[in-house]
């Protein structure tokens, strides 16, 4: 409970800081912005646990790497555009997720020498679904298609891309040290070999989905309009 109650408040902070940074540099529309927050939380979100801290462990050792990534690619666009502020944001806050993530990978690990069967059985299961992100239900009340739009200007410039997802996997598979794993039974070792081929598999269809991409010209590159920036446009694939 100690330890829940100061992840939340650490990542209440982040929200707060970006908040504050975007309130202060007058180019965005806080009250779309506040709006956003407000369906957001509304909404609620499912990471899938189905109350089970397996679950709940694999999916928050995924998704702070995920963040530690997005914001740590955010803050070299703010370096790259020359906004230092950005730049010191961001990379304080991809620490704070980075050390978040150390610390459910951990508990991961644990698990691991005490029910290695159990959690790969919950691993390879969310690995053939989708680890969502927790803004996946957000809406600012005017565009149903916001979290795609977002999602999608976010692979473009490299925030975060389908390249990352496969990394993110392969870390994992090599952080638990899978590959080496003793005490399974068959279904534990049909899962593990699952897994450790996964990584490869992914990479490949998401180079394969870039590479297609990369072959649309500029002018056919759909633009959506944002009201978190007051209706200005931007690229979306």
């Amino acid at each position: 409970a100690r330890w829940s109650r100061g992840w939340t408040s650490e990542e209440n902070r982040h929200g707060d800081l970006l908040n504050k940074y975007l309130y202060l540099g007058g180019r965005c529309d806080m009250r779309s912005i506040e709006v956003t927050i407000q369906h957001l939380i509304t909404s609620g979100f499912n990471p899938g646990a189905q109350k089970d801290p397996y679950r709940g462990f694999v999916y928050t050792s995924f998704q702070e790497r995920a963040t530690k990534i997005s914001h740590g690619n955010v803050g070299k666009l703010g370096r790259e555009y020359g906004d230092k502020n950005m730049q010191r944001i961001c990379a304080k806050i991809a620490g704070d997720e980075g050390r978040h993530e150390k610390a459910y990978q951990k508990f991961v690990t644990e698990i691991l020498k005490r029910d290695p069967n159990g959690l790969l059985a919950v691993f390879g299961d969310m690995m053939r679904g989708q680890i969502v992100m927790p803004a996946e239900l957000m809406t600012d009340g005017k565009d149903p298609d916001l979290y795609e739009n977002f999602s999608n200007v976010a692979q473009r410039l490299g925030v975060y891309t389908a390249i990352d997802y496969a990394d993110i996997i392969d870390h994992l598979v090599k952080t638990w040290d899978l590959e080496n794993l003793e005490g399974l039974d068959s279904e534990g070792e049909k899962e593990r070999d699952y897994l450790c081929k996964l990584p490869v598999r992914y990479r490949k269809l998401a180079e394969r989905s870039m590479n297609k991409k990369k072959k649309v010209t500029e002018d056919e590159i759909p633009m959506k309009t944002f009201n978190w920036i007051y209706g200005r446009s931007a690229r979306t694939a």
